[in-house]
């Protein structure tokens, strides 16, 4: 209460000087508890006080003095105020003043004290209660939601585990109160995941993970507080499974792409050999390339056999037993062919068919040293009881069934049978040579090759030697005037039956069959001829470790690498390396197989390594396009054609190649076509039509062309075929040396002939070029009012210039009289025609003289001037006899030029040289002294 102004001060007095006369009236103060615990909840007004706020005073009923007036409370910036209801029961509230916030502060303590209305409505004498001593709690409202203390959990498992906890994901709560700030539960939103979480947040997995069904797993997780609130934002939880540490390799692709010309390529740039920590004391890898499927067991040159035998450097004189089907070569038609890929010539022998080699074939006289080669695909015979296979046999054609020589499969042996005459030797003496080798039967290509330099007989498998195991002696053959027999696929047994008939069949595939007697082969043409042309390689040998230790078999199928370093292993793994050095590789896949074994210390083995299968696949290569271009038509006069040379054909030849790239420009890849350089194997000239006639015409090169370069050449009546791996340029050169004579040409209308030419024996052919040789008939003169118009054959005509500058001064000055001016012609043309005259008599003596000296120089630019057909008119041509005279000795001098030049393979000049001529004599320039006033 507060005792305002001075006039209540003086009813105070009055009031008490009335009191004391009359007795005090407030005699006691108020009353209260001596404490109070109170309950609030944020964001209410009023506080629940235990016990109730009640002040008493012991004055009641007595007004005023026995009434409460007010509570005053005590404490720094308590946010509360108390509030009387009832002045005469003493009930009174505590409420707010400003808002209370459990989050800020849970619990308020403070003094409160009652306060009397004093003696009178003025409030004089009041009195005061003790301090009593109220504590507030603040209770709390579930105002927020859960938070996740990160924004992403991550973890990592072990495949095929069972985890009590992956991990703990926690949430917290900004409410104060353990109702609401604690949580109580965790929930994973995500359905369908093995995991599962606690109420403490804890997550483990249900069933056993797996690396290779599933590497990692995203969960969403959520949480709720005790008073069931849930988290504004699910959390996302991470789980990456990893692979049982297994060893093996590691980071290695399941496919490598090889493309053609591209040279050396890296199988495994990044793989690395994964031991899971174990102590090692050395490692064992070995790469193996498969390339069985691909050709005759890897990619090798698809040439034909005389092809490769000569770019190896084998001896000439070999004979092919197994062609392709030609004219020339029909008794392979009836086998069965079973050509692949690369055009490459493979004949299949089902047990049911063989062919007699033709007797102008078959090499006459064996000598003590003979050469026997084949590929050859064998697997094990059918039945119990395996017959003899024979591959190659030489018997008698009739009368009796002898076997002179033979070579054949038993019981996956290969047997050499040499039977000799008794006009070669007359003692017991070795004859059948007996190999047994794995290679006979595993149906698998090899290259077989028998040296035979009798007694002694060595067989090359791969380009490896075996000797025979076994050697059985036999007597000699009796002579006996009875032909033999040379069978390819079986033998010939033509007498001892009643029906000669083949026996003893091959069952197998068979390649390159070939016979050459009087040679053997070396070491060296042997691994040429079957030398794969792709296999593995090691880039940078230098850069491996010193305790790298490695090696490749014979082919370069097999690499394997030793090492007792990890890091070294892995280092010199990185580097092997697949090259296919065939400019036109064999497309499709090689695959690759890797085993690996690991040593421990004190142990032979101590990690299983699973074995690596992985495959290369060679793209195919741009294919080229071979183009022959040239002259389509040749038109020569008869005595070029009965000249000792001939004509040349094809003088005008271009060989080029090209193929389709695609070129990187301006981020796109457009295709563009550019020229290549690659061999040829063989080219023909076919002749179309009538077969040539021996008796009156050739076509023909001779050996000097072919001499410095891998070519050689076979002629018939059909043409001519050059064959050899060389290069485009090389075959250019000597198709122009081709030549075709014809000594009776009066018998030639036309001969056609047909050139086309080829790479890796026919898988890539070029265009046909045509070409129509014909005689060039002398036509008869033609009559005309002024014979000045018929121009010579084969003539140039020649300038005058001084001549015609004298005319034009004549011209220049005034015109004489007519007369004297066919007066003065008549002199001068009788004063030449004498000087000519004399001329021609002396240029006669010289050339019959030149020609009987140069006759044997002529060669094919030889004019035959005999068929020159000259009309001179004295009056008219005064120079026409010079001109002709002129004219011929031109001719002759520039033939003879270009004869020196034809023989110093100066070939384009001669071109040259014989075009300014036809020029020259296909457009004539009157002289100005021919023109008629």
């Amino acid at each position: 209460m507060q005792i305002l102004g001075i006039p209540f001060l003086l009813v105070c007095l009055v009031w008490g000087h009335s009191g004391a006369l009359g007795g005090k009236v407030n005699k006691h103060k108020p009353w209260i508890e001596t404490s109070y615990h109170g309950v609030i909840t944020e964001n209410m007004n009023t506080v629940l006080l235990d016990p109730p706020l009640v002040a008493l005073d012991k004055d009641a009923p007595v007004p005023y003095a026995g009434e409460i007036c007010a509570f005053k409370i005590y404490g720094q910036d308590a946010p509360f105020e108390a509030v009387v209801l009832n002045r005469t029961s003493g009930e009174g509230v505590v409420r707010v003043s400003s808002p209370v916030d459990c989050e800020s502060q849970k619990e308020y303590t403070f003094i409160i004290q009652a306060y009397d209305c004093g003696a009178g409505p003025n409030g004089a004498d009041w009195k005061k209660s003790h301090k009593a001593v109220v504590h507030i709690q603040v209770d709390d409202v579930n105002e927020f939601c859960p938070v996740f203390r990160e924004p992403l959990y991550k973890a990592s498992v072990t495949e095929g585990k069972i985890y009590d906890s992956i991990l703990q994901v926690e949430a917290w709560d900004q409410d104060c109160s353990p109702q609401y700030s604690q949580i109580c539960n965790y929930e994973i939103v995500t359905a369908g995941t093995p995991f599962a979480i606690d109420r403490n947040g804890n997550i483990r997995n249900t069933e056993r993970l797996s690396y290779d069904k599933q590497q990692s797993y995203k969960i969403m997780v959520t949480a709720f507080d005790c008073g069931q609130k849930r988290a504004k934002e699910d959390v996302a939880v991470h789980i990456d499974v990893k692979p049982v540490c297994k060893p093996g390799w590691q980071g290695w692709n399941k496919r490598v792409d090889y493309e053609p010309g591209t040279g050396s390529r890296q199988l495994f740039p990044k793989m690395h050999l994964e031991t899971c920590g174990g102590p090692l004391s050395g490692v064992k890898a070995m790469v193996e390339l498969q390339t069985n499927h691909i050709g005759k067991g890897c990619d090798r040159e698809t040439y034909s056999e005389k092809s490769l035998q000569k770019l190896c450097g084998a001896a000439s004189g070999s004979t092919d037993l197994l062609p392709a089907p030609s004219s020339s070569s029909n008794w392979t038609a009836s086998l069965l062919t079973d050509s692949g890929r690369d055009s490459d010539l493979i004949y299949r022998f089902d047990g049911r068919q063989a062919a007699n080699v033709p007797d102008h074939v078959v090499p006459q006289n064996l000598t003590d040293q003979v050469t026997i080669a084949t590929w050859m695909k064998h697997g094990p015979s059918p039945g119990l009881r395996a017959e003899k296979e024979t591959l190659l046999c030489n018997s008698d054609k009739t009368e009796m069934n002898r076997h002179h020589y033979s070579l054949y499969v038993h019981n996956c042996h290969l047997v050499f049978l040499l039977r000799r005459d008794f006009t070669q030797v007359d003692t017991f003496r070795p004859a059948e040579f007996h190999w047994k080798l794995e290679q006979i039967c595993d149906k698998e290509w090899h290259y077989y090759v028998i040296n035979v330099e009798f007694p002694a007989v060595t067989l090359f498998v791969d380009g490896v030697t075996y000797e025979p195991y076994l050697v059985t002696d036999d007597w000699p053959i009796h002579t006996a005037k009875i032909d033999t027999q040379l069978t390819v696929g079986a033998c010939w047994q033509g007498g001892e039956i009643g029906t000669p008939r083949f026996t003893q069949y091959f069952r197998g595939s068979l390649s390159g069959l070939t016979i050459r007697p009087g040679r053997i082969e070396t070491q060296k043409v042997i691994s040429c001829l079957q030398a794969c042309k792709e296999g593995l390689d090691i880039n940078s040998l230098e850069s491996l470790a010193k305790d790298i230790k490695f090696h490749f078999n014979p082919a370069q199928s097999v690499l394997v690498v030793e090492g007792e370093d990890l890091d070294s292993i892995n280092t010199a793994m990185t580097k092997v390396s697949y090259i296919n050095s065939r400019q036109f590789p064999t497309p499709g896949l090689r695959r690759l197989h890797i085993t690996t074994t690991v040593q421990c210390f004190g142990e032979d083995t101590c990690l299983s390594i699973p074995d690596i299968k992985s495959v290369v696949m060679v793209l195919p290569p741009s294919e080229p396009r071979i183009t022959i271009t040239g002259s389509n038509r040749l038109v020569r006069p008869a005595s070029d054609l009965r000249g000792p040379l001939g004509v040349a054909p094809f003088k005008e030849l271009h060989i080029t190649s090209t193929v389709m790239k695609a070129d990187s420009i301006g981020g796109s890849r457009r295709p563009g076509v550019m020229e290549v350089m690659h061999n040829l194997d063989y080219c023909d000239v076919l002749v179309i039509g009538e077969e040539l006639n021996p008796e009156r015409e050739s076509l023909e090169i001779h050996h000097s062309a072919l001499l410095g370069k891998h070519l050689d050449a076979t002629n018939s009546t059909s043409g001519i075929s050059i064959y050899g791996v060389d290069s485009m340029a090389h075959y250019e050169q000597a198709l122009r040396q081709v030549r075709y004579r014809n000594w009776r040409p009066a018998t030639l209308s036309e001969r056609r002939l047909r050139l086309t030419c080829s790479e890796l024996n026919g898988r890539y052919t070029s265009n046909e070029l045509n070409l129509e040789v014909s005689v060039l008939h002398h036509s008869a003169p033609v009559e005309h009012v002024n014979h000045m118009a018929v121009q010579p054959q084969y003539m140039r005509p020649v300038h005058h210039p001084l001549m015609m500058h004298t005319l034009n001064t004549h011209m220049s000055e005034a015109a004489p009289p007519a007369a004297t001016v066919v007066i003065v012609v008549c002199i001068a043309a009788l004063v030449v025609i004498v000087v000519i005259g004399v001329y021609r008599i002396h240029a006669t003596h010289q050339e019959g003289s030149r020609e009987d000296e140069d006759g044997a120089k002529d060669t094919e630019e030889d004019w035959d001037n005999s068929a020159l057909n000259i009309t001179v008119n004295p009056m008219e041509n005064v120079g026409g006899q010079a001109y002709d005279e002129e004219v011929t000795e031109q001719v002759h001098e520039e033939e003879k030029e270009e004869e020196e030049e034809q023989q110093n393979s100066d070939e384009d000049g001669g071109e040259k040289k014989e075009r300014e001529v036809k020029e020259k004599m296909g457009k004539p320039e009157w002289d100005s002294c021919s023109i008629t006033y």
